[in-house]
């Protein structure tokens, strides 16, 4: 695609701009080929029109996609010119506060002017080991990439670090030598990396000061070689100086200071060993005074006087060279104050005893006259006299300066060499790393010579650069075999040529120098006869004869004449020097030594030549080669040493650092875009994408690029072979060829293609997008309609439903206030109605007579009238209805008769008409209708006349009756009320009396309602106060209990949240207490281990070859050699010494532990008498018991003398045993030859055999005691319920009674008896056989339901990928044949027991019965019985019932220690063993030693142990699986010596039979001590092998490796390239760290490792992923993006998983991840608004506001629609979190361990049961 076709309407493009030096601008329309004018819009929403050079027609520079901005790389920039450089720096350090950025091989950074937390020991760990394309850019990566390129290249290496005053470089040195010191090591134990550290404040306190640019400027440039030996470890260091500023010693500028030192000095004045110095304030001295700014802003120069001393002590540097420093210093600032007194022109003095000269002479040891004389005066040498001459004031002042400055030089050269003398290593130095801290390229007002001096060597250096980027180019294009284009690029070996060459600028100025009368005028016009017209790099000004002008490489240069030749000379009065070397300061004439040095780099002041690696010694010259080469000039000097640094680059791997000054005032993250520009072109940088754009500046590898790009391809187009795929998607996108080239491994693009690339993709992804919001957006508006209509209608439902409710509420109150109405109203009117009825039921009963009789003569005369008008009336309608309907029915007819007619013509006219006849048809079933319906109302009305009708009789008749019944009614009231007239009269007389009692009645009444009303509210009154005071008793009532129970609650929240604070803060200080115990711990091992390495290297002095390179890291600098040196001995040499090793160290720990077992020995013995005692009273007891129950026969006496006779024969066979056992070892001990008897002879182990079983021998027959007894018991017990003599007993009294009386029968009857109990015996048999038949049978189901679980899992096994498919089924495999060996093995013990114990009571039983046989036929008296011997019985032997413990020898100890430890591997023999078998092997045998009370042995095989696992431990220390066995076994001792030390605590879950098994004389509770200490450093050293495995894994599998494929896309990269994403075949993925985290439990489940600790153990690790991958996501800008989170958070779920199958939820390994889950929410949550801020602040509460912060810097967009986070939002972020009191760290403590414990875990296994298997080769221990 053409460039100018990228011109389009809103693309974007850069223009010059004076102030910003580029605006950035937009198209309104497309370019044209041929338009002069470009239509723009500038950001401010200004339209400008942008015209076009007419000769050149360059378009302006386009701009990067936003993608693309804040790049790691400058080369990764599609468009590589000088806006986009500017601008994607300036993004980056205002917006996201970086301040490093790569560009190509060159590290740019700017200084903040601000301290930032990036240079911890965090930080150099997150570095070391790490590719430098992998990390974000740092200081440290390029140290990193130096020390690596070192190690691999076998080539030394340099870091080039450059930059103007105030750009940060002595900072960024200082810190490229912290990154080697701390990560190499030093080799031995002279801390050589803080000599090499301790360097910096020296040289800074002597070679730095305060300028208006930088606070701590350096005023001379130094090269710092840092040496290392093979195995890449500091050895040492050297330092070369160049061009010390020493006019700074008398002159500064304004705001301007001198060297620090002098200002520390004056400071430190006051103390009293600097009392003699006569020192003041720094405002005393002419040389301290003259910048008027003596104190920097936040420096203590008190305190930096502290850290100086202590560097120069560190350095070797002693008080008394330090005090003479001191004074030296202290005399040149009294020098400056000596004043000088004009006598003429041409002469001058010094008053006498002036004050400041003499502290000078007695500082420096001189004489006053001499000296003050020598400052007046000058000495001139002829060829034939020499002769004095007074000097003028002036001169003298000069000459005072240039002594002072001569002086100072040559003290800053002494110190250096004394530096360089501490940091000298007398091994051999096997490759270095420089670093070189030079100045600038700079550019004042009036530059002087010391500016032409640094100028040149930025042109040096800048030649060296450009041909070292040239040649990577070159390399790049020759490796990918691309076609070399020679690229046009700067050579300033012109400007050299004019400077260094022959007649060239400083041959000419040494040349001035030579001439007697030589003056800066003459040799300005001889530069301009040489040079001028002749050389375009020189000019002249216009408008001076005093100066030239250079055009160096970066810019045009004016420097002024003056001064020239004089600083070129450096003269200082030999005079003067002389009476300096007579000083009787014995420092002072070492000072001047050099001078008579034939050849010495150092002889230069002013230019301070490199020194040589090795000190050169003086050696005698002639007096004439001295004063030649004394007379050399500065610049001269300079040349040499600058050369001499040149082959050293040259001859080195060169890395550079650019640094960038990024404004002028020392703002903080201010940029100035004119000061950037004008240091990024004088620096190189500008340059190096120059060389870089001018070819193909953009490259991909083919996965990257179609990783990437895959948007823009078809399926159809996707190939196998990618190289082709890309190949065929580039010719159909880009079709100009020339625009890339496809190399071997890479595509190459020139600039600008990306861009338009990621414009296609862009817009393609943007089409995609808005296509999926589309549909989005609609699916979530439906949903949004459908859930508020389905919310609408739920409101209404209950909306109505409540107005329904209170319509129905209104309706129940209407009708029941309508009914108490009525009722009410009832009541008063019923109450009134029978008042009035009362009062007027008289008047009734005579008015209604009187009214009756009325009524019924009216009645009866309406009657009769209405019967005559009825009839009369009937007669005249009759009539006149007649008259009327035949006058109507004649006109009727006529009038009809007229309408048929018409009808008729009608009907005739539209017969034939089909419509007339529906509408006939219509209007008849209408008419048919109204008649119907008239026919139905006449019914009606018919109907309702009848019902009328007969209701009228009805009441007629009725009302008859009822007017006849009232009649006679009448007639009775009539009679009666007469009667009741004379009664009225009566009753009135009544009445009048009653009325006055009535009315006496009232008046008492009312008085007493009157009282009572006044009573009653007087009452009321006072019940309403009382109700009023109570409502006011009530209300206070609860208002006290509501503050009660609010104060008993916040009393109880308050002191229940003070108890969970208090606890906290104790489980806070026990872990911090248990961290600090066992880090403790781990240092005091550490210095054991380093204890036992250097006395195993003095005792054998053997010199141990050293392997090859190897890392460490900081926290193992200083210790490398534990891992390392105990491997490269062999184990012959190894094991004499070990052995001898647990008595020398253990000595204190055994005495203290023999006098506790001696306490505790008494106390058991007290216990003892005690037990003793109760013992006896308790067998008194039975005994009394027993005699009351003295019933039984005479047979239990003969029993127990049978069975006292046979144990007493049994002892006595013991004893006559353990006689002939004594005599044995009498008879060896004695009569033995040393070699016979001697271990492992065979006279030796035939006899040991052959007392092994008569020991065995002897336990047998203590057994059949018992036998014989429950054999005894048991035939009695069986034959009792019959009362056969079939007991043993009873058979004993039978044989004696057979002697008398012949008794046969009764014996066979036994014999009978005992053929039963057999019989019986054998059916129990039988049934146990039936029973093991079943267990056969329920074994065969087992296995069925086995058969069927495998062809499960190997159909499981069939759907995982090949690998994984036979990793597990390999692994299943194992497992499965581990647990049927184990079972197997168990079975047949099981049925070796039960075989031996059958075959044993079959002839038990058969000897009895051969014994009754033979007592049948003899006849024995009961006397025989009881007086004479009982011949032995044949007791066969029983299966033994061990007690848990194990036997071994005392010289057997060492042999136990190497078989069970040294010598065990746990992926052989140890994997098929019972889990914890060791631990319970070494218990057991520790039970023998306490059973035998034997405290030598306990304490050797304990202290034997512990120091055998160590040295396993030692030797395979890296190994995990061994590390964890060994963990697991310490574990399970430990728990053995808890669970059986009889304390009460640790016994509640034994069994019985385990109590017995505790240990009884020793209480090993210190030991117990030892080996948690032990355990603890084992699962240490876990935690560390586990984190050297999982290390590598973690960053590849959880950041880089994309899990879910396609969503995130690979950005463009630059140079600096970075680890790929996409899965090779050696890369790590998630499922990589998933099959090492379930190697490593199975190996811990196996080993039987206990659950808790494993809980511990996965906690960590989950701890170091979620540490590692967040650290390594807070330093890398390309992984802080939206769907790196959605990565990182799919990788976190499926750990999660992880923890859910092997049940560790609750273990806390998902808490430590929680910093890595809130990291990847806060990449993907929305950043814009205000309540966002609320919700990232809210939900980030793992994370520091430091990590907050640098994840909002961080993030950047992968794709065009994404966008960044803005400055304000952070801000906003920042004010929000800014009371939040957390760490200011920035990276989590990946080291850190969390402190272990270790529970209580009892065993249920019971010791008895163990089995040795025969692979350990523990034969020669015994089961007791």
């Amino acid at each position: 695609m053409a460039a100018s076709e990228l011109y389009t309407k809103f693309a974007r493009v850069w223009i010059p701009d004076p102030e910003e030096v580029w605006k950035s601008a937009e198209l309104l329309k497309d370019f044209k080929p041929g338009d002069k004018v470009l239509q723009l819009r500038l950001e401010g929403g200004q339209d400008l029109e942008y015209h076009l050079d007419p000769k050149t027609k360059e378009l302006p520079h386009l701009r990067n996609p936003d993608i693309l901005v804040g790049e790691n790389d400058l080369t990764a920039l599609s468009y590589l010119h000088e806006p986009a450089v500017l601008h994607n720096l300036r993004v980056r350090f205002i917006d996201s506060k970086l301040i490093y950025t790569y560009c190509g091989i060159v590290l740019v950074a700017i200084n903040p002017y601000e301290q930032l937390p990036i240079y911890g020991e965090d930080i150099i760990n997150a570095y070391s080991g790490q590719n430098m394309g992998d990390m974000d850019p740092h200081i440290f990566a390029v140290a990193e990439e130096a020390y690596k390129q070192m190690a691999r290249d076998e080539r030394n290496q340099s870091i080039i670090v450059s930059g103007e005053s105030g750009a940060g470089k002595t900072v960024s040195a200082k810190y490229a030598m912290r990154y080697f010191a701390t990560v190499s090591g030093s080799a031995s134990e002279a801390n050589v990396e803080e000599k090499v550290l301790a360097s910096n404040p020296i040289m800074e306190s002597i070679g730095n000061a305060k300028t208006t640019r930088n606070d701590n400027s350096s005023r001379f440039g130094k090269y710092i070689e840092i040496g290392f030996d093979k195995r890449y470890r500091i050895i040492g260091a050297n330092m070369r100086t160049y061009l010390l500023e020493k006019s700074r010693v008398v002159f500064q500028a304004e705001e301007e200071r001198n060297y620090h030192i002098f200002y520390q000095l004056c400071a430190s004045a006051k103390l009293p060993e600097f009392k003699m110095l006569r020192l003041g304030n720094a405002d005393y001295f002419h040389y301290t005074k003259q910048g008027g700014s003596p104190v920097i802003d936040g420096v203590d120069d008190a305190k930096e006087m502290v850290h100086t001393r202590q560097a120069c002590t560190l350095l070797g540097i002693n008080e008394s060279y330090q005090m003479g420093i001191f004074r030296i210093l202290a005399g040149i600032l009294h020098l400056g104050n000596v004043g000088f007194t004009s006598r003429d022109s041409d002469s001058c003095s010094i008053p006498p005893k002036h004050e400041p000269l003499s502290i000078f002479c007695d500082l420096m040891g001189v004489e006053y006259e001499e000296m003050s004389h020598w400052l007046c005066h000058r000495k001139l040498a002829t060829a034939t006299e020499t002769y004095i001459k007074p000097i003028p004031k002036l001169q003298a002042t000069n000459a005072r300066d240039a002594l002072a400055k001569h002086i100072y030089a040559k003290l800053f050269n002494w110190i250096v060499d004394h530096v360089n003398q501490a940091l000298h290593s007398a091994v051999k130095q096997h490759s270095f790393i420089g670093v070189l801290d030079i100045y600038g390229f700079e550019t004042f007002e009036i530059n002087s010579f010391e500016q032409f001096c640094i100028n040149y060597a930025n042109e040096k250096l800048q030649q060296q650069f450009n041909m070292h980027v040239f040649k990577l180019e070159q390399e790049e294009y020759m490796k990918e075999q691309i076609p070399w284009t020679l690229i046009d690029f700067y050579d300033n070996q012109p400007c050299i040529n004019l400077i260094e060459a022959k007649l060239g600028i400083l041959d000419l100025l040494d040349e001035e120098c030579k001439m007697p009368k030589g003056s800066d005028d003459t040799w300005a016009q001889k530069l301009y006869n040489t040079h001028l017209n002749k050389c375009a790099l020189f000019e002249k000004p216009r408008l001076s004869n005093k100066a030239f002008i250079i055009q160096h490489f970066a810019d045009k240069v004016e420097y002024q004449c003056e001064g020239f030749l004089e600083k070129n000379k450096d003269t200082v009065f030999e005079e003067q020097i002389k009476v300096l070397k007579s000083s009787k300061f014995k420092m002072l004439p070492e000072l001047f030594q050099d001078d008579e040095k034939a050849i010495s780099p150092s002889s230069a002041t002013p230019g301070r030549t490199p020194l040589s690696r090795t000190p050169i010694k003086p050696t005698k010259v002639r007096p004439g080669q001295s004063t030649k080469e004394h007379k050399k000039t500065v610049g001269h000097q300079f040349r040499n040493s600058l050369h001499l640094l040149m082959e050293t680059l040259n001859a080195t791997t060169p890395h550079y650092v650019r640094c960038i000054k990024p404004n002028d005032f020392k703002f903080p993250f201010t940029f100035d875009e004119k000061r950037a520009v004008q240091q990024l072109r004088a620096c190189g940088v500008l340059e190096t994408i120059r060389i870089s754009a001018a070819g193909f500046p953009s490259r991909w590898t083919y996965q990257e690029f179609f990783s990437r790009y895959r948007v823009l391809m078809k399926q159809k187009d996707v190939l196998s072979d990618r190289k082709q795929t890309c190949k065929n998607v580039l010719e159909k996108l880009i079709l100009d060829k020339d625009k890339y080239q496809f190399g071997k491994t890479k595509i190459f693009f020139r600039a600008g293609q990306v861009a338009y690339l990621e414009k296609i993709r862009a817009d393609k992804l943007r089409a995609a997008c808005i296509r999926i919001q589309k549909t989005i957006r609609g699916w979530l508006l439906r949903k949004k309609y459908l859930r508020m209509r389905k919310a609408a209608i739920t409101i209404q439902r209950y909306v109505r439903g409540y107005q329904a409710r209170c319509y129905a509420k209104f309706l129940r109150r209407t009708n029941a206030a309508t009914i108490i109405q009525k009722y009410w109203r009832m009541y008063v009117i019923r109450k009134r109605y029978q008042i009035r009825r009362a009062a007027t039921i008289i008047l009734q009963s005579y008015l209604r007579g009187y009214m009756a009789r009325n009524r019924y003569r009216k009645i009866l005369r309406e009657h009769k009238a209405i019967i005559i008008q009825k009839q009369v009336r009937g007669w005249l309608a009759r009539l006149h209805y007649k008259r009327c309907l035949k006058a109507i029915v004649y006109l009727q007819c006529c009038f009809r008769r007229m309408m048929a007619k018409r009808e008729l013509k009608k009907l005739k006219i539209e017969a034939r008409s089909v419509e007339r006849y529906k509408k006939l048809h219509i209007g008849m079933e209408n008419k048919i209708m109204q008649l119907q319906r008239k026919v139905d109302e006449q019914n009606k009305e018919y109907k309702c006349l009848l019902e009328k009708l007969t209701t009228l009789e009805c009441t007629y008749n009725s009302e008859t009756e009822k007017l006849r019944s009232d009649l006679s009614r009448l007639h009775l009231s009539e009679e009666e009320a007469k009667i009741a007239t004379s009664r009225v009269l009566s009753l009135q007389e009544e009445i009048a009396k009653l009325r006055k009692d009535l009315e006496r009645t009232q008046s008492e009444k009312k008085t007493i309602e009157e009282r009572a009303d006044k009573y009653k509210k007087e009452t009321e009154q006072l019940v309403s106060n009382l109700k009023e005071e109570n409502t006011l008793l009530k209300k206070e009532k609860e208002t006290l209990n509501h503050l009660i129970s609010e104060q008993a609650k916040e009393i109880t929240e308050t002191m229940e949240k003070k108890l969970i604070e208090e606890t906290k803060q104790l489980e806070l200080d026990l872990n911090d207490e248990r961290l600090r115990y066992q880090n403790l711990l781990n240092e005091f091992s550490r210095l054991e281990e380093r204890y036992d390495d250097l006395k195993e290297e003095m005792t054998l002095m053997v010199h141990v070859p050293k392997p090859g390179h190897r890392r460490t890291d900081s926290t193992h600098s200083s210790n490398e050699s534990e891992y390392t040196f105990s491997s490269e001995i062999t184990e012959t040499e190894d094991i004499p010494l070990r052995v001898e090793e647990p008595s020398e160290k253990k000595a204190p720990l055994d005495m203290s532990l023999f006098l506790k077992l001696q306490k505790r020995v008494t106390e058991l013995e007290l216990e003892k008498q005690v037990m003793q005692d109760e013992l006896d009273r308790k067998e008194e007891q039975i005994l009394r018991s027993k005699a009351k129950e003295e019933e039984r026969p005479q047979i239990r006496g003969a029993e127990l003398e049978y069975e006292s006779l046979k144990r007493q024969e049994l002892e006595s066979e013991n004893k006559k045993l353990k006689n002939e056992l004594n005599e044995l070892r009498k008879a060896l001990s004695e009569k033995g030859a040393p070699e016979v008897t001697a271990p492992g002879a065979p006279a030796y182990r035939v006899l040991m055999e052959q007392l092994t079983s008569v020991s065995e021998e002897l336990d047998v027959r203590k057994e059949e005691v018992l036998i014989l007894r429950s054999q005894l018991v048991s035939q009695k017990e069986a034959i009792q319920p019959k009362n056969t003599m079939t007991d043993s007993t009873i058979l004993l009294e039978d044989v004696q009674k057979m002697k008398d009386k012949g008794e046969i029968a009764q014996a066979y009857i036994g014999l009978k008896e005992t053929n039963r109990l057999l019989e019986s015996q054998l059916q129990s048999q039988k049934k146990s056989h039936d029973n093991e038949t079943e267990a056969l049978r329920g074994e065969i189901q087992s296995l069925k339901e086995e058969n069927n679980r495998q062809q499960q899992l190997l159909a499981q096994n069939l759907q995982l990928p090949p690998e994984a498919r036979i990793e597990a089924s390999l692994q299943h495999e194992i497992t499965r044949l581990t647990n049927e060996n184990l079972d197997l093995m168990e079975q047949l013990e099981k049925q070796d027991k039960t075989v031996r114990k059958l075959k044993k009571q079959l002839k038990v039983f058969a000897k009895k019965i051969g014994e009754l046989e033979v007592g049948q036929m003899e006849n024995i008296s009961p006397g025989q019985i009881i007086d004479e011997p009982i011949r032995p019985v044949n007791i066969p032997r029983k299966e033994k019932d061990f007690q848990g413990m194990l036997e071994y020898k005392k010289d057997d100890e060492q042999k136990l220690v190497k078989n069970l430890i040294l010598d065990l591997k746990p992926r052989g023999v140890a994997v098929n063993l019972i889990p914890g078998l060791p631990a319970y092997i070494l218990f057991m045998c520790v039970r023998h030693a306490d059973y035998l009370n034997d405290d030598q042995k306990v304490r050797s095989l304990l202290t034997s142990t512990i120091n055998s696992i160590k040295k396993v431990l030692k030797k395979r220390g890296d190994d995990f699986e061994t590390v964890s066995f060994w963990l697991s076994n310490t574990c399970r001792f430990l728990h053995c010596l808890k669970q059986y030390s009889g304390e009460e605590g640790f016994m509640k879950h034994n069994t019985p039979r385990q109590n017995e098994h505790c240990l009884t004389n020793f209480d090993l509770a210190e030991y117990r001590q030892v080996l948690s200490d032990l355990a603890i450093q084992i699962y240490q050293q876990l935690v560390r092998v586990l984190e050297n495995i999982l290390q590598p894994m973690i960053v590849s599998g959880m950041l880089e490796h994309e899990t879910i494929q396609g969503v995130s896309g690979v950005k463009p990269t630059g140079l600096r390239k970075r680890t790929s994403s996409i899965a090779d075949e050696g890369t790590y993925t998630l499922d990589s760290i998933l099959r090492q985290l379930n190697a490593f439990h199975s190996v811990m489940c196996q080993h039987g490792m206990d659950p808790e600790l494993i809980k511990q153990v996965v906690k960590q690790m989950f701890y170091i992923v979620g540490a590692i991958t967040l650290n390594n996501l807070l330093l890398r800008k390309d992984m802080c993006s939206w769907s790196k989170g959605m990565q990182i958070r799919y990788n976190v779920s499926q750990l999660e998983e992880w923890l859910r199958d092997k049940n560790l939820m609750n273990s806390g390994a998902k808490e430590t991840l929680e910093p890595l889950i809130q990291a990847a929410q806060l990449l993907q949550v929305k950043k814009k608004t205000d309540e966002d801020a609320e919700a990232i602040c809210s939900m980030c509460n793992a994370l520091t506001t430091a990590q907050i912060v640098k994840v909002l810097n961080l993030y950047t967009p992968v794709n065009e629609f994404e966008e960044r986070v803005s400055v304000s939002f952070i801000r906003t972020i920042q004010m929000r979190l800014r009371d939040r009191k957390d760490s200011p760290q920035l990276l989590m403590d990946a080291k850190h361990i969390f402190p272990v414990t270790f529970p209580f875990n009892p065993s249920s296994l019971a010791l008895e049961t163990i089995q040795i298997p025969t692979s350990l080769g523990l034969g020669f221990i015994a089961r007791v």
